[in-house]
């Protein structure tokens, strides 16, 4: 497992790296939607939707992504800090911060088909959007929202794994800690401080190292909620496309939740400065 996980790394990241940097806009709208469409299937197997509504559910993603994509690259070409569709990545904030965190403590099931495409849709919509304008705006700034919560899930695991005593859900997710939690905001704080000094205006960088920290915690909140459908729909990975890795839901869990919300403070910031 862990030769695959490496080897699937190695292949990953390069060719990731390289559309990132080099592809043209309509080809990195073409990736990513294609990706939101694979997510789209793993959903339906996460909500255990039938072969008529994983159907509908794919379908509808490829019409709904396509055309938010295409209304946000034209926007964008006007200005690449465009709030044009500022209230899909409120929306998305809003189902993180208010909705998922009853929903983990109460632990309850949804299994009404219509609702579950909805949450689909907050969950995957929201983040393609996000990869699509961070990276208009600047590749090596989207690189660093990632990193960010790369650092966070890599400093949770060690930290968890070495000190972690106290759970903090166990019926979700037993390995996960409330050390791995301290840990993981240590870093993320750590690696904001040196991100701090490359930034010259110093009004986006007192509030860069508090956003960087809420991702922390709301890329934790994406995880446990994936967890969640994991564990109810009885399986261990949202999919198999990447050997040693799972699914794609699997890869961006964190960033689901914690991108859209970076886009949204972002957005504001820019907006209320101009």
């Amino acid at each position: 497992m862990l030769k695959a996980r490496i080897l699937t790394a190695l292949v990953v990241l390069p060719l990731f790296l390289s559309a990132l940097f080099f592809l043209q806009d309509i080809f990195w709208a073409i990736v990513l939607l294609s990706l939101t469409v694979i997510g789209s299937r793993e959903w339906s197997r996460l909500a255990g939707f039938s072969v008529k509504n994983t159907i509908v559910f794919m379908l509808l993603t490829t019409v709904i992504g396509g055309e938010l994509l295409f209304q946000l690259s034209e926007s964008l070409k006007t200005n690449i800090y465009s709030i044009e569709l500022i209230w899909v990545y409120g929306l998305s904030a809003a189902f993180w911060i208010i909705a998922v965190p009853p929903y983990l403590k109460q632990l309850f099931t949804i299994k009404q088909p219509f609702i579950l495409m909805l949450i689909g849709w907050i969950v995957l919509l929201p983040t393609c959007l996000a990869l699509y304008q961070l990276r208009a705006i600047g590749p090596m700034l989207l690189l660093g929202f990632m990193a960010t919560i790369w650092i966070s899930d890599s400093a949770a695991y060690f930290t968890g794994r070495s000190l972690g005593k106290r759970k903090l859900a166990p019926q979700i997710s037993p390995n996960k800690t409330w050390e791995g939690v301290a840990g993981a905001l240590i870093a993320v704080l750590i690696y904001g401080l040196i991100w701090d000094f490359w930034f010259n205006e110093q009004s986006l960088a007192a509030k860069l190292i508090p956003l960087l920290l809420f991702m922390a915690i709301l890329g934790i909140i994406g995880d446990l909620y994936e967890s969640l459908m994991k564990r109810q729909a009885g399986v261990k990975d949202s999919g198999n496309i990447l050997p040693g890795h799972g699914g794609i839901l699997d890869r961006i869990d964190a960033l689901t939740s914690s991108l859209p919300f970076a886009t949204l403070a972002l957005l504001i910031f820019y907006s209320s400065a101009s």
